[in-house]
């Protein structure tokens, strides 16, 4: 009944330690979220809190550890705050009476060079207030700047609301359509679900979930059936559908039963296209063609899961890549929000990213593009293995 977090906005809140930033967030969500307490360091590690912020829509706060903790504990706490910053869309930056150190100024290298918008709040307005001469010095960073003071400042949250929506990334202000834009309204789309060992009992996986409501907003007619019912499904129809979504496990058999009229495409192609860069990936996929023997080659999740028998990342695509290239490759696996070394690397090949956000997937892609290592996701590979990839992103073409 909850907005997935991997579709909220995450705003991520930084700053040294006791300038305010879990009274800031305990403000805005108007909850006990963040323990707060005039003892530096309070904040030992980042603390979450979905919500609905209106207008803004479902968010997720993330209140971090102080940046300035020298501690050797504290050091683990800063790198942690350090990581949070590839999943943030937009960053809180609360500093004080105090203006800018070099921590602060840090922090604002790496959100400018990840091209994530922030916004400066000056805190404990009511202890004492910004000398003129550091506030001039923040402007020159932003005009986005707030004066406040959390404890006491009552038109704090409205202030707050009122920046934000001056900035929101514009796929927050303009939602994104995972499929809703590829066919005209009340066309009708085929989803093949296969029921095999990586469906849940009882359920669908959450791309599938997430795809149909997408359709439905669109006013389409969805029709889901297994690759066995899919001829069938086909020529039940009075004209033909306008599209046909597949898993990318099933991409092989789909492909061979659908006409080359209808646009056929993944799951994992769709959310490449949500999530990440369409284009990088397709780019990333044609460097399968060059591994040789023994280059390593990096399968990565952004979520944990137990893997099964006939595994997608650990089985199947392996398999796949050895079965095209005709090399000995030595194939990694890695699962996690942390984004692990990829220095040696000849390929990386990303999940479809359903449990994580856009921004956190783009700092993965802009990370392997700064290292030259060539990036593509899973539904994409699968396809350019099974020498389908042209058919399956023809639909964007002309979108």
């Amino acid at each position: 009944m909850k907005t997935l977090k991997s579709m909220r906005l995450h705003i991520g809140i930084f700053g040294r330690t006791n300038v305010g930033k879990s009274s800031i967030v305990n403000k805005i969500t108007s909850q006990q979220v963040s323990i707060v307490s005039e003892v530096a360091g309070t904040t030992t590690d980042a603390v979450e809190k979905s919500m609905e912020l209106l207008p803004i829509g479902p968010v997720t706060f993330i209140d971090t550890a102080g940046i300035d903790d020298d501690s050797e504990l504290g050091s683990l706490r800063v790198e942690k705050t350090k990581k949070i910053i590839n999943r943030t869309d937009i960053a809180i930056i609360v500093t004080d009476y105090e203006g800018f150190t070099e921590y602060e100024k840090n922090i604002i290298l790496q959100l400018t060079e990840l091209k994530i918008p922030y916004l400066i709040v000056v805190n404990k307005d009511d202890i004492q207030s910004i000398p003129p001469n550091k506030l001039e010095e923040l402007r020159q960073f932003t005009s986005n700047i707030i004066q406040t003071s959390a404890k006491n400042d009552g038109d704090f949250v409205n202030k707050f609301k009122s920046k934000l929506v001056e900035f929101l990334p514009d796929n927050f202000v303009n939602s994104p359509k995972i499929a809703g834009d590829l066919v005209p309204e009340k066309s009708t789309v085929i989803l093949v679900i296969p029921i095999d060992k990586e469906a849940p009992k009882g359920r669908i996986i959450l791309p599938q979930v997430q795809t149909i409501r997408d359709l439905l907003d669109s006013h389409c007619l969805t029709y889901v059936t297994e690759v066995e019912g899919l001829a069938h499904a086909i020529s039940n129809l009075k004209n033909p559908p306008s599209l046909i979504i597949t898993d990318s496990q099933a991409f092989k058999q789909v492909s061979e039963i659908v006409p080359d009229n209808i646009p056929l495409t993944s799951f994992s192609i769709l959310f490449a296209r949500l999530k990440g860069d369409l284009a990088a990936f397709i780019g990333g996929a044609a460097a399968i063609e060059k591994l040789q023997d023994g280059d390593k080659v990096l399968i990565l999740e952004s979520c944990t899961h137990h893997a099964i028998e006939d595994d997608i990342g650990r089985v199947k695509i392996p398999n796949l890549l050895k079965k095209k290239t005709g090399k000995n490759l030595i194939i990694e696996n890695y699962a996690g929000h942390d984004f692990p070394n990829i220095e040696g690397y000849k390929l990386i090949i990303h999940c479809g990213a359903c449990m994580t956000n856009r921004r956190e997937l783009l700092s993965r892609i802009l990370t392997a593009n700064k290292k030259g290592i060539p990036i593509t996701n899973y539904g994409v590979a699968i396809s350019y293995c099974l020498d389908i990839l042209s058919r399956a992103v023809k639909i964007f073409e002309n979108n």
